[in-house]
């Protein structure tokens, strides 16, 4: 991914916090030679060796699937708030520009077993269920309802690398107050951004 040096996020704990919270991905492969989007959860777990993963499962009815090999080499996209910045909120004649938050993770595909794939959708289901106000469990569930597990495909991915853009208007303090001012008056996204450029960090 294409990141100015100033865009750039190094911050790891604050990078997996975000993909925690913004964890329905797009996954990227390969598939007959073409580009192939998934959109799903993928969420960030530990392997038996402490190590960080992103886990998670797409339809056999899926194509993508079939196209994956041991080792299979991915792409995974997480998208956080976005917003359009109008430059008549500069002090100086600029053109306008987009804010932006977006993380890529790069890493090797392989198989869950059965047992690994109960595991993870159980506690996929924990996750979200957590905030319900009559929450439902999969380990409740009846043999018959859980045979659609038969239907899915898990996966685990062995993180390699991870880009993240954080575009805040970096470069443009002076014209902060003004541009989060604006910011908030507006839609729910450009709130989030707002919030983000408040809590951006101040350049060493």
């Amino acid at each position: 991914m294409y990141t100015p040096t100033q865009y750039k996020n190094k911050d790891l704990e604050e990078i997996k916090d975000f993909i925690i919270n913004n964890s329905f991905g797009i996954l990227v492969s390969q598939v007959d030679g073409k580009p192939w989007a998934t959109h799903i959860p993928l969420e960030l777990d530990l392997d038996s060796d402490g190590k960080d993963i992103l886990v998670g499962h797409i339809a056999k009815a899926n194509p993508q699937w079939k196209y994956f090999q041991p080792e299979t080499q991915v792409l995974c996209i997480f998208n956080g708030p976005h917003s359009y910045v109008s430059s008549s909120w500069y002090k100086e004649e600029e053109v306008p520009t987009w804010n932006y938050i977006a993380v890529h993770v790069y890493g090797t595909l392989n198989f869950q077993n059965e047992e690994a794939l109960l595991a993870s959708l159980h506690k996929l289901v924990d996750k979200y269920e957590a905030d319900s106000k009559e929450p439902v469990s999969s380990r409740d569930m009846s043999p018959k309802t859980m045979r659609q597990i038969k239907g899915v495909v898990g996966f685990e991915i062995k993180i390699e690398n991870i880009q993240a853009t954080y575009k805040l208007s970096q470069g443009r303090e002076h014209d902060h107050l003004k541009i989060i001012s604006e910011l908030e008056e507006r839609d729910v996204a450009s709130h989030a951004i707002a919030r983000e450029m408040k809590n951006l960090k101040k350049p060493d």
